[in-house]
């Protein structure tokens, strides 16, 4: 719809007046609406047109990604991706490489992002919804531009130039004082979605004549000139657009230029002078004036408040289906990518068809970079397209799924009439009759020992390996289902690689363990004698966790590594939020306004607890009081014990917590609050999209302290006071706060409705009445002993391996030697428990890594011809320890990447490039602004390059290569 209303006119009209005069300028920013208007409706003259409007600098593309990703709820593998899948398009199609930020709308401003903006080869960053309080601080002090030092570790080496846009943000200023249209916007505004026929679109700003120019003149310098106050140069960027704005192009430009010309030859009178600009055209202005720049450290702009009770906050959490859908979908085709990579390698000759397997990989990084789009993964979209994003995200995943289980067959040689499907992290597809197959592939390049869950339908099982030994497994009934039981499967597989285990009935010899359940009927937490403490235990080799029996509620965890207790009891609350603007701020899809403190949701809980060998479960059930007849609430507690043999530290190390939330009533705000008596003086840390931790101080407002007090958890939150620390991780993105000593709240879920028009008018309401099943893993230690694990618990968490199921018709299969080898012992890549091999996949793109000579072919229209391009690997290594953090696991890393790549095949050639590969890094020369730190302007150089396949990689570095393998 957007397409045929609004998108595709913009881009034909504007590539049609650009042609027409010199001097206009326009700047685009997200490429999937671009490629959608080039593959679809671009004529072949459009097309040439766009070719020569970007040598001459009349159109110039900013970013360059998919999308413009969100900040505060995205993973930076997701926004590296949907910034790669952009810029791969456009260095193949163009040979450009965008040079400049434009993220004005992303609701507040992360710490990550400078630094990925650096590493893309970005000169500089341009940001506008930060703090109202505290833009207006530093718009009065002059401080709206500086250069960012996003990453402690990386600080100045990644520093990018920033600028903060003033009051008016990135839409032109419309009020004008002798009209009661707004002013500026000659083309009205976009109707959805039919456009008018006659052309007349509602707000129509009155034409430039000669009687009003004087006046619009007079209104536009004005601005200017208040604006011009905030910044230390003469050089002011006014922004000239809005949402939805250049769908009628023409009648946009031939008015403007009027009065761009009249301002001009008046510029005596007025005191300035106007031109048609692109941003780089702006920064280059800013540069060339050769100022010293203050520095800002790692410090972020989250939250962001609009207005005193406008704290976006609620974003954190809306839609929590999406969020987790999305998380799943990258995670999957993470698993895909380096899946079909190794395929390719090691069988050249494969029977599966590679262009069409690449399309499979397409579809789903197309789902997963858009998804990233700031009213996409955040929830602030409209139910329909909610919709849009999640069919596409099914549709990819169904793809990727469909391609990992044809390589399986074709690597064991199947027959073709045997069926494989596939379920990936569901628990309500799998195994419905017994004597089938499940495929397990990790992910990871470490070795991972683990549980996989599938559904059996009854309980005397036995579970073997390819080599027909025994392997352990408990099979319990299924907390969410009465006719099903759930069967969890210990693996233990290396990295990058997968295993095969065969499921049958029991045959007498060596069966499953059956977990057993005790019951604890439903008790009032609310008595007001209680009775003297009743404490059970519920524990494993690292963790003793008691339960109170007069309430059924969790009461302390003992490390008992170190013999620590401290007291924890998690409990569930609303906060309760008002939907009518009559009587006050109101919550919605990205505002968390609540009206008092959160009240709890329940006065009794039923416990039940299922023991096993392998691993104990509890269960707590949260009822509104002892005699109501259903829940809303429920939280699954999983605690694994790992047998002899096995290498169980992270298994051990950590508590799962799943959570069911839902159908909510309306207008409530679902979290789960933990409090312990860790003294934390209210300090919360969370990271910054999964990339690193940034301190989180309590602060007291005058108004809305409860919501402006929440914060993004993207993978990771803690509290911790001088000896101990309580970590959660999570696999999809939620607000976090630390609204008590020693407490951290999580919000899980949301319903909400309200009557604000312009809500109403987008469909904006979040009646969201969903239930939602969020997982959350707790690791409690020292300082020291939760560095070493959360960090790869982290990502053992997002991704988890990907279990598949065959039945594969009737004969065992024979397995050949060459799979034994691999799956079974050595692990075609592994790297140091500090570094994670962030990508490994084949992008199929066509471009030269030679710059010159992919600016040649796309001037003699070569660049689109051949197939894809299969030779090329796509690899990233990203360490995951800032300086100091930790005394062993910070240390650089020195690794050989012919030898670490030597499971895939024979490494030629190693070229190293920028984050999303379009630039050498050897050529590479960012601006190097002036700061009193580093007081000469030059050109940044990047880190040293790999000779001879030896690569140092120092903390918190992502490096990119291409890797060229023998006979490829």
């Amino acid at each position: 719809e957007s397409m045929h209303a609004y998108a595709a006119n913009v881009y034909t009209s504007v590539v049609e007046e650009l042609m027409k005069g010199k001097q206009r300028k326009f700047i685009a920013v997200e490429q999937e609406f671009f490629r959608l208007w080039w593959d679809a409706v671009a004529t072949d003259t459009h097309k040439q047109q766009v070719h020569q409007l970007l040598q001459e600098g009349q159109l110039e593309f900013v970013i360059g990604g998919q999308v413009m990703h969100d900040e505060a709820v995205t993973l930076i593998d997701d926004q590296i991706l949907q910034l790669t899948e952009g810029h791969g398009f456009l260095y193949e199609t163009f040979g450009i490489r965008p040079q400049f930020s434009w993220h004005v709308d992303p609701f507040g401003a992360s710490a990550t992002t400078p630094t990925l903006f650096a590493l893309a080869g970005f000169n500089a960053h341009l940001i506008s919804r930060i703090d109202y309080d505290l833009k207006a601080d530093m718009q009065k002090s002059k401080k709206l531009q500086f250069v960012w030092q996003g990453s402690p570790s990386l600080s100045e080496r990644e520093e990018i130039f920033t600028h903060v846009m003033d009051q008016y943000s990135y839409c032109t200023p419309s009020q004008i004082p002798f009209s009661n249209r707004s002013g500026f916007y000659w083309n009205g505004i976009a109707a959805f979605p039919d456009p008018p026929k006659d052309g007349v679109y509602p707000n129509m700003s009155l034409p430039v004549t000669d009687s009003n120019i004087h006046l619009y003149a007079q209104t536009m310098v004005a601005n200017i000139k208040e604006r011009a106050a905030w910044f230390r140069t003469s050089d002011v960027l006014w922004p000239w657009g809005c949402d939805k704005q250049f769908f009628n192009a023409s009648v946009q430009y031939s008015n403007m230029d009027l009065l761009l010309g009249y301002i001009n030859n008046h510029s005596e009178e007025f005191g300035v002078t106007v031109q048609y600009a692109t941003v780089g055209d702006y920064f280059q202005a800013v540069y060339s004036r050769n100022l010293t720049w203050e520095i800002r450290d790692s410090q972020d702009f989250l939250p962001y408040s609009s207005e005193p009770f406008q704290a976006w906050t609620g974003f954190y959490t809306s839609r929590s289906t999406l969020k987790g859908i999305a998380r799943r979908a990258s995670s999957l085709l993470y698993a895909g990518e380096s899946f079909f990579t190794q395929y390719v390698q090691k069988h050249p000759a494969s029977s599966i068809c590679k262009c069409k397997a690449l399309k499979q990989l397409q579809s789903l990084r197309w789902a997963v970079s858009e998804v990233q789009h700031h009213d996409g993964i955040t929830g602030t979209e409209s139910p329909k397209v909610k919709d849009m994003y999640m069919n596409n995200l099914m549709y990819g995943m169904f793809n990727v799924k469909k391609l990992m289980a044809s390589i399986i067959f074709d690597m064991n040689n199947a027959k073709k009439n045997g069926e494989v499907y596939s379920s990936v992290y569901s628990k309500d597809s799998g195994i419905a009759d017994v004597d089938q197959y499940v495929v397990v592939y990790n992910p990871l390049a470490w070795n991972i020992t683990t549980f996989v869950s599938v559904s059996v339908s009854h309980s005397a099982m036995s579970v073997y390996d390819e080599l027909g030994h025994s392997v352990p497994a408990q099979v319990q009934s299924s907390a969410e289902s009465y006719s099903t039981y759930d069967l969890y499967i210990l693996v233990a597989i290396s990295g990058l690689s997968y295993r095969k285990y065969h499921v049958k009935p029991l045959d007498g010899k060596q069966s499953a363990f059956v977990g057993s359940s005790v019951k604890y009927k439903r008790k009032d937490i609310t008595p007001a004698d209680q009775q003297g403490q009743r404490l059970f235990p519920v524990g494993n080799n690292c963790y003793q966790v008691l339960f109170d029996q007069n309430t059924n509620l969790m009461h302390s965890i003992t490390e008992r590594e170190t013999n620590q207790t401290i007291q924890l009891t998690q409990e569930f609350l609303e906060y309760h939020v008002n939907g009518d603007v009559m009587k006050g701020p109101i919550s919605d899809n990205y505002l968390f306004a609540p009206n008092a403190s959160a009240v709890p949701v329940s006065k009794a809980v039923e416990l039940e607890v299922v023991s096993g060998n392998l691993m104990t479960e509890t269960r707590q059930y949260f009822y509104s009081n002892v005699t109501a007849q259903d829940y809303i609430y429920a939280v699954y507690t999983r605690m694994y014990t790992v047998p002899e043999g096995y290498n169980g530290k992270l298994l051990c190390h950590r508590i799962e917590q799943e959570y069911r939330v839902g159908p909510l009533e309306l207008n409530r705000e679902a979290v789960l609050r933990t409090s312990t008596n860790l003294n934390t003086r209210q300090l919360l840390y969370t990271d910054s999209n999964g990339y690193q931790i940034q301190k989180r101080l309590f602060k007291a407002y005058l108004n809305n302290t409860v919501a402006r007090n929440y914060y993004p958890m993207v993978q990771t939150a803690y509290i911790e006071d001088d000896t101990t620390r309580l970590m959660l991780l999570a696999e999809r993105a939620h607000g976090v706060s630390s609204q008590g000593n020693g407490q951290v709240e999580v919000m899980l879920h949301r319903r909400l409705w309200n009557n604000l028009q312009w809500d109403l008018n987008y469909n904006l309401t979040l009646n969201d009445s969903s239930v939602v099943h969020p997982v959350i893993w707790l690791i409690l230690g020292t300082k020291a002993a939760t560095n070493i694990l959360y960090k790869t618990s982290g990502l053992a968490l997002e991704h988890r391996p990907v279990v598949m199921f065959g039945a594969l018709s009737g004969d065992k299969p024979k397995l050949p030697r060459r799979l034994q080898q691999n799956s079974v012992h050595s692990s075609p890549v592994a790297v140091p428990p500090n570094l994670h091999l962030q990508t490994l996949s084949i992008p199929g793109w066509r471009y030269s890594s030679n710059h010159a000579e992919q600016v040649l072919s796309v001037r003699m229209g070569k660049q689109k011809q051949g197939d894809a391009d299969f030779s090329r690997v796509l690899l990233r290594i990203r360490h995951l320890y800032e300086v100091g953090e930790d005394p062993v696991l910070s240390q650089p890393v020195t690794i050989n990447l012919k030898s670490l790549l030597k499971g895939l095949g024979s490494v030629v050639l190693v070229e190293e490039r920028s984050l999303t590969g379009i630039w050498d890094v050897n050529t590479l020369k960012r601006w190097k602004w002036k700061t009193a730190q580093y007081p000469s302007k030059g050109f940044s150089n990047s880190t040293d390059t790999s000779e001879n396949y030896i690569v140092t990689v120092h903390p918190k570095e992502i490096r990119t290569f291409f890797v060229y393998f023998q006979g490829q």
